[in-house]
């Protein structure tokens, strides 16, 4: 594949259909902005330039987008062709390949794209569409094929009358472009839909009729071209990525008994031998070591690492936590902003209390400790080495090593 590659990333609508306020772009799948998983994609086709086009709450959007990347706002959102416009205008100089590819496209896989660049490239075609056949194409664009197969145009399924509805061949909106032939044409694309906007779509037909060089791939897999604009389609996308990241553990050592109920955001690390139980819900950024169990109904949010051999049981909710190796949570807990050490014992029903209404505060566990049932732990607070606490024990203060302590407020009862 040749290297003079630029990719313009569509980024700015809005969440009209999604009913939201939140950029469409910026809603979350498996714990990640999906727009997250588009950038990850370009990167690794490592072009010479990226532009992200972005319009709505263009603020929001941008502090995702790396370091590196062009931006370009499009300042009215009047359709896909003034966003290409925008986009084209950060790549005054750039003589090439031009990939147009949208933010809302979270499954597409590298593959596919690697295969729609070296066929444009190698065929030299001016423009290559990525297409796809549906069963049922409701909502996406219909392509048009004239007498000899040859693509002449694509029409919006808004536009479309019935007998093109019912076309199963559909338009991803993923195209490559020679630059010079995108560039010339753009502005011969009027509004003549009946929304009014410039649609990228519509220099298909223009392309064709003037004689330009205009192919497509068929994307193998037609799921991982599915865009989303709604709530039900951000659903359905949730799912078949979940599937990819239990799929991706699993192969590396992780069993998951039931990959159907248990839910694993993005970026999770975990170790060989480690048990996933139905019911868990794992989110972004945790870190399980090797060997470990995990649930029933465990609950283990954001900023949690654990270390090899921990146990962490039915019905517990760790966060901002650190567990250090051959720990047990068993049991009905919650543990939060902690440092736990190796070989501790946290019983059924114990709590740390670590938000005193106006800040987290947090609580430090050393090794070998024992936490009774029931034991509220009201940080800051620190439980030296072998220390004990009793069944319902509320800890107030600082607890030394190797003491036996309960009550309400706990005292010291003995040393070991």
């Amino acid at each position: 594949m040749k290297k003079e590659i630029a990719v313009i990333i569509l980024a700015a609508g809005k969440s009209t259909r999604m009913k939201s306020e939140l950029p469409k772009v910026l809603h979350p799948l498996c714990g990640r902005p999906m727009l997250g998983y588009v950038l990850d994609l370009v990167a690794g086709l490592k072009p010479k330039q990226v532009v992200a086009v972005l319009g709505h709450k263009h603020e929001l959007v941008r502090k995702i987008i790396p370091k590196g990347a062009k931006i370009a706002i499009q300042k009215k959102l009047s359709g896909t062709a003034e966003a290409v416009k925008a986009g084209l205008s950060a790549l005054k100089g750039f003589k090439g390949t031009v990939l147009v590819l949208y933010g809302d496209n979270p499954l597409l896989k590298k593959e596919t794209l690697k295969k729609l660049l070296d066929y444009h490239l190698e065929n030299n075609v001016d423009t290559t569409l990525l297409t796809a056949k549906l069963k049922k194409p409701f909502g996406y664009g219909r392509i048009m094929r004239d007498k000899y197969s040859s693509i002449c145009g694509i029409v919006e399924e808004k536009d479309a009358d019935e007998v093109q509805q019912d076309i199963k061949e559909i338009n991803t909106g993923i195209m490559v472009f020679k630059k010079d032939s995108l560039e010339g044409n753009l502005k011969y694309i009027r509004p003549n839909n009946r929304k009014k906007e410039y649609y990228l779509t519509d220099i298909i037909e223009i392309l064709a009729k003037n004689d330009y060089l205009v192919d497509g791939v068929k994307a193998e897999d037609a799921q991982e071209v599915l865009g989303i604009n709604t709530r039900a389609e951000l659903a359905k996308a949730n799912s078949l990525m979940q599937k990819t990241i239990n799929d991706k553990l699993m192969q590396d050592g992780v069993t998951i008994l039931d990959p159907a109920s248990t839910f694993i955001n993005f970026g999770t690390k975990i170790g060989m031998d480690t048990v996933i139980y139905p019911f868990t819900v794992i989110e972004r950024g945790v870190k399980i070591g090797k060997r470990c169990s995990v649930g029933p109904f465990a609950h283990l949010r954001e900023d949690v690492s654990l270390g090899d051999n921990v146990r962490v049981g039915n019905f517990i909710e760790i966060v901002r936590a650190k567990i250090g190796a051959k720990t047990l949570v068993k049991h009905f807990s919650y543990l939060g902003d902690s440092s736990v050490g190796s070989s501790v014992n946290i019983g059924a029903g114990a709590v740390t209390a670590n938000f005193d209404g106006l800040k987290k505060n947090h609580t430090v566990i050393k090794d070998n400790v024992n936490i009774g049932s029931d034991t509220v732990i009201v940080a800051p607070a620190k439980i030296g080495k072998f220390a004990v606490t009793g069944a319902g024990s509320v800890i107030t203060k600082n607890v030394p090593e190797g003491v036996v302590v309960a009550g309400v407020p706990a005292r010291i009862l003995k040393k070991r």
